[in-house]
Parts: C-alpha cells; sequence; structure tokens
C-alpha cells in the first residue's frame, strides 16, 4: 500500500524543511499513533509525552526518511521505541520470565461461557490488562497486528523482525493473552 500522492507530497516537502508540510502530516497521524502508544505506558500524561517525542524524532529524523516503508511504519517504529525507552526506565512491577522459555499448554474454549457474552465491557477491561501485562516486545505484536490491523509484513518492519520472528513472537502473546483470559474465567467460576 502506497501513500496517497497528496501524502507523499507532504513528506517530500518535509524532508525539505517544509515545518507546515510535517505538521499536516502530524495532523494526519496523531491520533492513531496515541492509540498505539497509550496501550504502551502507564496512562494519558505520559502517552501524549511519548507521542510528542516520537514527532520530535521524527522532525529531527525527516531527511533520513527514504520512503522504503510506509510513513506511519516509520513512524510507528519511533513510538514504539520511545515507549520502549520509557519502559526500561521505570522500575519492573515484578520479575518477568520470557515467553520464548515457557511451555505452550492447550487453552480451554472459554468463547461460549455465559459471562462472555453478558460482560462483554467486563472482558474488554480484562483483555486490556493481560495484554498491558506483557513484556513490551510481546505487547507490540499483539496492538500492532490485531488491535491497528496491520499486515504481519507491516508489524513486522515495524519491529525490525523478520516476518516468521515476527509471527513466533505473536503466537505466544497471543498463549500468553489468552493464558490470563484462562485464569480470569476459572477465577470467575470459583466465585
Amino acid at each position: 500500500m502506497h501513500p496517497s500522492s497528496a501524502e507523499q507530497d507532504l513528506i517530500e516537502r518535509a524532508r525539505a524543511g517544509d515545518r507546515d508540510a510535517f505538521e499536516e502530516l502530524v495532523r494526519r497521524h496523531a491520533d492513531r499513533l496515541y492509540a498505539v502508544v497509550i496501550r504502551f505506558v502507564a496512562d494519558d500524561d505520559e502517552a501524549q509525552e511519548v507521542t510528542q517525542e516520537a514527532f520530535l524524532r521524527a522532525w529531527r529524523g525527516i531527511g533520513r526518511f527514504q520512503g522504503r516503508s510506509q510513513f506511519f511504519t516509520w513512524l510507528y517504529r519511533i513510538g514504539i521505541n520511545e515507549a520502549k525507552r520509557r519502559a526500561a526506565k521505570r522500575p519492573p512491577a515484578e520479575l518477568l520470565t520470557s515467553l520464548d522459555d515457557e511451555p505452550i499448554p492447550e487453552a480451554p474454549d472459554w468463547s461460549e461461557a455465559p459471562q462472555v457474552r453478558l460482560e462483554q465491557g467486563a472482558l474488554r477491561d480484562v483483555l486490556e490488562r493481560a495484554i498491558r501485562s506483557l513484556p513490551v516486545p510481546y505487547r507490540a505484536t499483539i496492538i500492532l497486528r490485531d488491535v491497528e490491523g496491520l499486515s504481519t509484513r507491516e508489524a513486522a518492519e515495524v519491529m525490525d523482525l523478520t516476518e516468521t520472528a515476527f509471527k513466533s513472537r505473536l503466537h505466544r502473546a497471543r498463549l500468553a493473552v489468552r493464558r490470563s483470559l484462562d485464569e480470569h474465567f476459572l477465577e470467575e467460576q470459583q466465585l
């Protein structure tokens, strides 16, 4: 998918130093970038700071953008890297183990549980918490592919991974989220 000619024009003008053109690119992509970033950081204020910093870094680096990827893919990479940088500065809530080292158990299918059908809002909250609890590299795969709807190729490019490595990481992230949901439903049944 190639950018529209209008967006391509804005990119070229921004690369030449046109601040107005870059500001238009910011207007076009700010909401979408913020929607990704908010899933990586602690709160709204931090998400706004990360989004702003990503755009500052993009402005400083726009001359190096060569168009080999889509502009938003390049921008997502900057935003995710900034979110990772901030997450690395925070003390970990608890010691995390690598999902790569964990066995992959089969999870029961809870799709027909009455609670799922009746409590979609609550389920969304549980799902959001499960995603937020993942280590950032795994969280990024789910957000980019399943929440934002990027293709595997686009999401792998954002993450600077091969498609095979991305698919493996996405699979493990999905299993970890499913495991969290299973635990939630088991606790609900016991109440």
